[in-house]
This record gives C-alpha cells, sequence and structure tokens, in this order.
C-alpha cells in the first residue's frame, strides 16, 4: 500500500477525532504542544510530519497507534494517487 496514502488515512482519522470532541485545531495544538500549522500538516497527512508529533496530537486526544491490516484504498483514495 502506498505510504502517502496511509499518512492521508491518519490525517483524516485526527480531524475526525478532533471534531468530534469540539475542538478547534488552536485548542488541539495547545494541548499537544504543538503549533496549528503542525496540526493541519498532520491533518492533511503531510509526510514531513514526525512521529512525536503524532504521539503528542494523538495523546492530546486520548488515542493511541494501534497496527492494523491494510484495508483496500476506496475509489475516491485511488483517484487522489492521480491527482
Amino acid at each position: 500500500m502506498d505510504y502517502s496514502l496511509i499518512s492521508t488515512r491518519l490525517g483524516e482519522q485526527i480531524r475526525q477525532r478532533r471534531l468530534n470532541r469540539g475542538l478547534t485545531q488552536a485548542k488541539l495544538a495547545s494541548m499537544a504542544g504543538l503549533t496549528r500549522q503542525k496540526i493541519i500538516a498532520a491533518e492533511k497527512g503531510s509526510l514531513s510530519v514526525a512521529m512525536m508529533a503524532y504521539a503528542r496530537i494523538l495523546g492530546a486526544l486520548d488515542c493511541e497507534f494501534a497496527l492494523v491490516p491494510a484495508a483496500r484504498p476506496t475509489l475516491e483514495e485511488i483517484q487522489g494517487v492521480f491527482d
């Protein structure tokens, strides 16, 4: 599976968790000890975001990393690869 798709999925899950908790990007950044720009980059699935930043974000959201078998990409995700 394409690693950029994995980081995109992670970013989407972070964004959804943040929204479900009613947090702004600025509030999450404050809770995680990061900048709002870093939260934006993580939610976009940027490959430049360090694992430590993801760990801080997930910790602030009361989440943790878990390894699960990769799911096949959706048609929308496949289209994103060609954009």
